[in-house]
């Protein structure tokens, strides 16, 4: 991926929130690469909630920084899905961000539970 001109603050580095955007598109790609749309899931019932984001800042990018996020998905607990992500900056590898996002998935009744369909997103 690479920073926008846009996404920067007045200091011209990423502003905070716009990391969280990475990171959500990150999962929803590795949802797709391994069978699962996200636009499907919600076709079908599923809603997917963050129940928690840790972020931890290292470094800011910049505008016209090319980068990379890794994704990394576990289930710490029967009803959770977990991802470890991490940002990058593609020139130097050097680590812009580390974040554990914790997610579950909610019933009509908006009772968590975890669907069939995601047991098989796990490396």
């Amino acid at each position: 991926m690479k920073v926008r001109d846009y996404e920067c603050d007045m200091q011209g580095i990423v502003n905070n929130a716009v990391y969280q955007n990475y990171l959500e598109f990150a999962r929803h790609e590795y949802l797709e690469s391994r069978g699962v749309s996200f636009a499907e899931l919600t076709k079908l019932g599923v809603i997917i909630a963050m129940v928690r984001a840790e972020i931890d800042y290292k470094r800011s990018l910049k505008a016209g920084d090319e980068f990379t996020v890794s994704v990394m998905a576990s289930r710490p607990s029967r009803i959770r899905l977990q991802f470890e992500q991490e940002i990058r900056r593609a020139a130097s590898d050097e680590l812009m961000l580390k974040a554990v996002i914790t997610t579950t998935a909610v019933n009509e009744r908006n009772r968590p539970y975890f669907p069939a369909v995601l047991e098989n997103i796990m490396e």
